[in-house]
Protein backbone atom coordinates (compact mmCIF):
# COMPACT_ATOMS: atom_id res chain seq x y z
CA UNK A 1 0.00 0.00 0.00
CA UNK A 2 1.22 3.55 -0.64
CA UNK A 3 0.23 6.64 1.04
CA UNK A 4 -2.87 8.16 -0.45
CA UNK A 5 -1.04 11.13 -1.57
CA UNK A 6 2.06 11.13 -3.72
CA UNK A 7 5.59 11.99 -3.17
CA UNK A 8 4.67 12.21 0.17
CA UNK A 9 5.76 10.11 3.38
CA UNK A 10 2.93 7.99 5.08
CA UNK A 11 0.70 9.86 7.34
CA UNK A 12 0.13 7.47 10.64
CA UNK A 13 -2.26 8.76 13.72
CA UNK A 14 -2.20 6.72 16.48
CA UNK A 15 -5.15 6.26 18.77
CA UNK A 16 -6.03 5.61 22.38
CA UNK A 17 -8.97 6.21 24.53
CA UNK A 18 -8.24 10.03 25.70
CA UNK A 19 -4.82 10.43 24.19
CA UNK A 20 -3.06 10.89 28.08
CA UNK A 21 -0.74 7.96 27.34
CA UNK A 22 -0.26 5.67 24.72
CA UNK A 23 -0.76 7.44 22.12
CA UNK A 24 1.09 10.31 22.87
CA UNK A 25 3.83 8.09 23.74
CA UNK A 26 3.87 6.52 20.15
CA UNK A 27 3.75 9.79 18.50
CA UNK A 28 7.05 10.73 20.64
CA UNK A 29 8.84 7.51 19.34
CA UNK A 30 8.12 8.39 16.51
CA UNK A 31 8.30 12.11 15.64
CA UNK A 32 12.15 11.93 14.32
CA UNK A 33 11.09 8.65 12.08
CA UNK A 34 12.30 9.70 8.50
CA UNK A 35 9.80 7.32 6.94
CA UNK A 36 6.55 8.74 8.62
CA UNK A 37 4.84 11.60 9.36
CA UNK A 38 2.42 11.24 12.90
CA UNK A 39 -0.22 12.58 15.01
CA UNK A 40 -2.10 11.20 17.66
CA UNK A 41 -5.84 11.22 19.26
CA UNK A 42 -8.21 9.99 21.20
CA UNK A 43 -11.55 8.73 20.93
CA UNK A 44 -13.16 10.20 23.70
CA UNK A 45 -14.44 13.73 24.21
CA UNK A 46 -12.41 14.11 27.45
CA UNK A 47 -9.07 13.58 25.04
CA UNK A 48 -6.58 16.01 25.24
CA UNK A 49 -6.58 15.78 21.44
CA UNK A 50 -9.73 14.36 19.90
CA UNK A 51 -9.71 12.91 17.04
CA UNK A 52 -11.18 14.62 13.85
CA UNK A 53 -12.12 13.76 10.58
CA UNK A 54 -9.81 15.98 10.03
CA UNK A 55 -7.26 13.85 11.35
CA UNK A 56 -8.80 10.83 9.76
CA UNK A 57 -8.70 11.85 6.42
CA UNK A 58 -4.82 13.28 7.04
CA UNK A 59 -4.06 9.17 8.03
CA UNK A 60 -2.88 6.76 5.54
CA UNK A 61 -3.13 4.06 8.54
CA UNK A 62 -4.76 4.50 11.80
CA UNK A 63 -3.18 2.55 14.62
CA UNK A 64 -5.45 1.60 17.48
CA UNK A 65 -4.76 0.74 20.79
CA UNK A 66 -7.56 -1.49 22.01
CA UNK A 67 -10.62 -2.85 19.36
CA UNK A 68 -12.95 -0.84 21.03
CA UNK A 69 -11.16 2.40 19.82
CA UNK A 70 -12.02 1.18 15.91
CA UNK A 71 -15.40 0.55 16.40
CA UNK A 72 -15.67 3.37 18.16
CA UNK A 73 -13.46 5.37 15.29
CA UNK A 74 -16.40 3.37 12.80
CA UNK A 75 -19.36 5.32 14.46
CA UNK A 76 -17.84 8.69 14.91
CA UNK A 77 -16.92 8.64 11.09
CA UNK A 78 -19.54 6.86 9.39
CA UNK A 79 -20.21 9.43 6.79
CA UNK A 80 -16.23 9.50 5.26
CA UNK A 81 -14.36 6.99 3.58
CA UNK A 82 -11.54 5.39 6.73
CA UNK A 83 -7.82 4.81 6.00
CA UNK A 84 -6.87 1.31 7.16
CA UNK A 85 -7.27 0.72 10.79
CA UNK A 86 -5.44 -1.35 12.81
CA UNK A 87 -5.16 -2.46 16.59
CA UNK A 88 -1.89 -2.90 18.35
CA UNK A 89 -3.37 -4.60 21.13
CA UNK A 90 -2.11 -2.26 23.86
CA UNK A 91 -4.19 -2.37 27.01
CA UNK A 92 -4.89 0.76 29.24
CA UNK A 93 -2.81 -0.28 31.82
CA UNK A 94 -1.12 1.78 34.64
CA UNK A 95 1.14 -0.81 35.52
CA UNK A 96 3.18 -1.16 31.97
CA UNK A 97 6.38 0.66 32.63
CA UNK A 98 7.09 3.41 29.81
CA UNK A 99 10.00 1.22 28.23
CA UNK A 100 7.91 -1.80 28.20
CA UNK A 101 5.03 0.21 26.39
CA UNK A 102 7.22 1.67 23.88
CA UNK A 103 8.57 -1.91 23.09
CA UNK A 104 4.98 -2.95 22.38
CA UNK A 105 4.84 0.34 20.59
CA UNK A 106 7.26 -0.53 18.26
CA UNK A 107 6.64 -4.15 18.32
CA UNK A 108 3.40 -3.88 16.87
CA UNK A 109 4.42 -0.21 14.75
CA UNK A 110 7.17 -1.88 12.88
CA UNK A 111 5.44 -4.75 11.78
CA UNK A 112 2.50 -2.94 10.51
CA UNK A 113 4.84 -0.63 8.34
CA UNK A 114 6.60 -3.35 7.20
CA UNK A 115 3.33 -4.89 5.61
CA UNK A 116 1.59 -2.00 5.04
CA UNK A 117 4.34 0.55 3.35
CA UNK A 118 7.41 -2.26 3.34
CA UNK A 119 9.48 0.12 5.15
CA UNK A 120 11.89 -1.04 8.00
CA UNK A 121 13.84 0.37 10.65
CA UNK A 122 17.19 0.69 8.14
CA UNK A 123 14.97 3.44 5.93
CA UNK A 124 15.78 5.99 7.94
CA UNK A 125 14.14 5.40 11.68
CA UNK A 126 15.99 7.55 14.80
CA UNK A 127 13.59 6.13 17.54
CA UNK A 128 13.76 8.51 20.70
CA UNK A 129 13.07 6.49 24.25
Amino acid sequence: MTPRRTGTKPHVLFVCTRNQWRSPAAARLYANDQRIEVRSAGVSSASVHQVTSRDMTWADLVLVMEPMQSVRLAEMFWDIRLPPIECLEIQDDDTIEEDMLAELIREGTEARLMTRFGRTRADGIELKG
